[in-house]
C-alpha cells in the first residue's frame, strides 16, 4: 500500500483512492495492478477532482491481502466532505454462500470467497451516505459468469448520489488475463495534458478500446447516454460497446453517455436479422435490444424502438418524469451512433430543457452533460443551413447552463458567426442576379 499526495488541512481537499487487486495464480483475470503507474503519473489534483483548486490526497492500494483493511481505507476516504475519486481495477465474483457480488483481493479463492474478496454491499454502504454528487467511481473490472449476469440484472448499485464510469466485461476466455484498458486510456489522455470534462474524457477512452469493448461485450457506464447499471444524480446508464443498457451515456466526448451505461449482455446482433427491438420483445430489458441494433447498424430499427419505450413511459409516468427523459436521452445517443448530428443536437437540448424545468440548476452534472453534448453534436453537423437553424436554440441554452468548459458560449458563438459568413459568401449578389 502506498500513500501519496499532500493533505493540507481544507475542506475543499480532493481525495482519490486507487485499487488494482486480482488474485494470484489461476485465478486471475485481469492484470490489474498493471495500470497503477500510469494512474500514478497523472497529477494527484487531476485524480481527485480538485483540478489544482484545492489540495489532493491520493490513496494506493496495489493487489491488498486483507478486505478489512480495505474497507478501513474506503471508509477514511469516504469520510472526507471534499471530492472522492474511487477508481477500481478487478475482477468481480459471486460467494457459493449467499450469492453476493464481490470484489476479489490478491488471496481470494472460490472457496473462501466471503472472507478474502470486499463485498461490494461494504463499498456501497459506505459511499451511499456522503453529499450526492460528490463521488466518482471509475470502474475496469471483468466479472466471472454467475457475477456478469448480476452486473447485467442491474444489482452493480452504489447509490444515486454516486457518479459512475468507466466498463465492465465478460471474463476472458481460458488462460487469457485482460487488461484495464479503459484506466489505461483514461490515464494516457490525462498525460497527454488533456482535460477534458468526466463524460468526454470516458467516451474518448471508450473509443480507444472500442474495437476490444465490442469484441467482448463490455458494459459502459458514463458514456453518452442516461441509463446504465448504476449511475449518480438521474438514471444509470450502460451502453455496451457489443451491448448496451442504456443511451450511450450514463452521467458518456461530450458529457456522460445514456447508451453505454446500461448492462450489456444482450442478444446476439446477428441473430437479430430485421425484427424490430419492441419493447415487448425485449422483455424486462429493451435497452440491450434496441442497442444491440443499433451496433449492428439497424438505427431505423432502434430509434422507432427507443421512441416506443418513450412512448410507453410517457403514458405510464407523464411528461418530464425520470422515466420519460431516460428515453430521451437514449434516443439522443442512437441519433449520435446513426451519425445524425442535427437529430442527436435537437434531442440534446430537448433532454436540458426537460431537466431544467424538473428544477435541476444549470450547475447540475447531468445538465451540464446534456448541453454539452448539444454543443459537441452542433459542430459536428455538416449542413450549415441546419446548423445556422439549431444555433439560436443552443445560443439561449449554453447562456443558461454555460458548462466548465471556459469559453464554450463565445466559441459557439464564433462558430455560427463563420456560417453567416459563408453563407454571405455564397449567396449571390444582386447586380449578379
Amino acid at each position: 500500500m502506498l500513500i501519496t499526495g499532500e493533505n493540507r488541512e481544507s475542506p475543499a481537499s480532493g481525495t482519490a483512492l486507487l485499487l488494482a487487486a486480482a488474485p494470484a495464480g489461476k485465478g486471475r483475470l485481469i492484470d490489474a495492478a498493471s495500470v497503477l503507474p500510469a494512474l500514478a503519473a497523472v497529477p494527484a489534483d487531476v485524480l481527485a477532482g480538485t483540478a489544482g483548486a484545492a489540495a489532493a490526497t491520493v490513496i494506493e492500494l496495489a493487489d491488498p491481502l486483507d478486505p478489512q483493511t480495505v474497507l478501513t481505507r474506503i471508509r477514511a476516504a469516504a469520510a472526507s466532505p471534499g471530492p472522492l475519486h474511487l477508481y477500481l481495477a478487478g475482477q468481480l465474483h459471486v460467494d457459493r454462500k449467499q450469492r453476493q457480488l464481490h470484489l476479489a483481493l490478491a488471496r481470494t479463492a472460490p472457496a473462501t470467497m466471503r472472507y478474502t474478496a470486499l463485498p461490494w454491499h461494504w463499498l456501497a454502504g459506505e459511499l451511499r451516505p456522503r453529499r450526492p454528487g460528490t463521488t466518482t467511481v471509475v470502474l475496469d473490472l471483468v466479472a466471472d459468469t454467475e457475477a456478469w449476469q448480476q452486473v447485467t440484472g442491474g444489482k452493480l448499485l452504489l447509490g444515486d448520489g454516486t457518479r459512475m464510469y468507466g466498463r465492465i466485461a465478460p471474463a476472458p476466455g481460458r488462460r487469457t488475463v485482460a487488461a484495464p484498458a479503459h484506466l489505461k486510456a483514461v490515464a494516457a489522455i490525462w498525460r497527454s495534458g488533456a482535460r477534458p470534462p468526466l463524460p468526454h474524457l470516458h467516451e474518448q477512452a471508450a473509443a480507444q478500446a472500442a474495437s476490444q469493448d465490442a469484441a467482448d461485450g463490455a458494459l459502459l457506464f458514463g458514456i453518452a447516454p442516461s441509463n446504465a447499471p448504476a449511475r449518480a444524480a438521474g438514471p444509470p446508464l450502460g451502453h455496451p460497446a457489443g451491448h448496451t443498457a442504456g443511451p450511450v451515456h450514463g452521467h458518456a466526448t461530450v458529457p456522460g453517455p445514456r447508451i453505454a451505461p446500461a448492462p450489456t449482455g444482450g442478444p446476439d446482433p446477428a441473430a437479430a436479422h430485421a425484427r424490430p427491438a419492441s419493447p415487448a420483445a425485449a422483455g424486462a430489458d429493451p435497452q440491450r435490444a434496441i442497442l444491440a441494433a443499433a451496433w449492428a447498424g439497424r438505427h431505423d430499427e432502434a430509434a422507432a424502438a427507443a421512441a416506443a419505450c418513450e412512448n410507453e413511459a410517457l403514458r405510464a409516468h407523464g411528461p418530464g418524469s425520470v422515466q420519460v427523459l431516460h428515453w430521451l436521452e437514449v434516443r439522443a445517443d442512437l441519433a449520435r451512433l446513426a451519425q445524425d448530428p442535427a437529430g442527436s443536437c435537437e434531442l440534446w437540448m430537448t433532454a436540458a430543457d426537460v431537466r431544467l424545468g424538473r428544477q435541476q440548476t444549470a450547475d447540475d452534472p447531468d445538465v451540464e452533460a446534456a448541453v454539452d453534448r448539444a454543443h459537441h453534436q452542433w459542430e459536428q453537423i455538416g449542413d450549415a443551413a441546419r446548423a445556422r437553424q439549431l444555433a439560436p436554440a443552443l445560443v439561449a441554452l449554453r447562456r443558461r447552463v454555460p458548462g466548465r468548459q471556459r469559453g464554450a458560449l463565445q466559441l459557439l458563438q464564433r462558430r455560427l458567426e463563420q456560417l453567416h459568413d459563408r453563407r454571405a459568401d455564397t449567396t449571390p449578389s444582386a447586380s449578379a442576379r
